[in-house]
């Protein structure tokens, strides 16, 4: 996929783009789950003034799914959309309590439905905090309804069954963005039911490894990250516990310049079901 729209938006770039007429701020709300669950409450009252609030567990998840907070269809994302007053011509702005944790699975979804004047908030709310810039405790009240019309790409998502595929690929990678612990199997996977290990063939950056103090590492830095970890091999599956932090993983490989990129959204969620899908644990 392109990026039209850079990527990230620093703290000082969005508190000086306030009160522009076509941008809108969204709070990307879930609650964290595993390596995130400690960093951030749920709800603090500060929010960034103008925040609307994205609801990526509730209006912006496919609940006719049994797996957890699944991309919803384009009428449904589109219509949700537009009761946050998002338009086509709209800059989306989204972040997080956590710093990066949720925001760029919004972004992505918005790639994902052919708007590409959307970034991410470098940080989050803990750096918009320790900048100093004022905060609202109530999210911005939407005036009328936008005129957002979704466009999916087809391409931004994938299945159980392309995964499958990708992990005998020489040529791509499939990226597991959990934590070391859990990729390997030594750890418990925080949702109940779901076999320990990984997939055979992937391999592992947690997403906490692109990232310092809630703000993602350089280009240059990200770069070298990834070409440690996949070589030269340039078409990434990016996956995770549920679709989430895999995208921050997504974030980082956009910025370091790679453009192949697809998000398994059933993640470990789906995979590590009882199945006769392999699964792998490091001895």
């Amino acid at each position: 996929m392109t990026d039209s729209q850079p990527a990230l938006v620093s703290v000082s770039a969005l508190h000086a783009m306030l009160g522009e007429p076509r941008l809108v701020l969204l709070e990307v709300k879930m609650k964290p789950v595993g390596a995130g669950a400690t960093a951030a409450p749920e709800s603090p009252p500060e929010r960034i003034p103008g925040a609307r609030v994205f609801d990526l567990e509730g209006a912006f998840s496919d609940h006719a799914q049994s797996l957890p907070h699944m991309m919803p269809g384009p009428e449904q994302f589109e219509r949700e959309a537009r009761k946050l007053g998002i338009h086509r011509d709209s800059l989306v702005v989204v972040y997080d309590r956590v710093g990066l944790y949720s925001s760029p699975r919004a972004w992505w979804m918005f790639k994902a439905m052919g708007h590409e004047r959307v970034a991410v908030l470098d940080g989050g709310l803990p750096a918009w905090l320790e900048a100093g810039h004022p905060t609202s405790r109530d999210a911005e009240p939407v005036e009328r309804p936008g005129d957002f019309v979704a466009v999916p790409t087809g391409s931004a998502f994938c299945d159980a069954a392309a995964v499958e595929r990708t992990l005998t690929d020489a040529s791509r990678a499939v990226i597991d963005a959990r934590s070391r612990g859990r990729f390997e199997g030594r750890e418990p996977e925080p949702r109940a039911g779901l076999r320990q290990g990984h997939m055979p063939n992937a391999v592992n950056v947690p997403f906490t490894e692109v990232q310092v103090k809630g703000r993602l590492k350089s280009a240059e830095e990200l770069r070298a990250l990834f070409e440690e970890t996949v070589g030269s091999r340039r078409k990434f599956v990016f996956s995770c516990g549920s679709g989430v932090t895999a995208c921050v993983d997504a974030l980082a490989a956009t910025v370091a310049g790679y453009t192949d990129i697809q998000v398994y959204d059933g993640s470990w969620s789906e995979w590590g079901l009882p199945s006769d899908r392999p699964v792998i644990q490091t001895s």
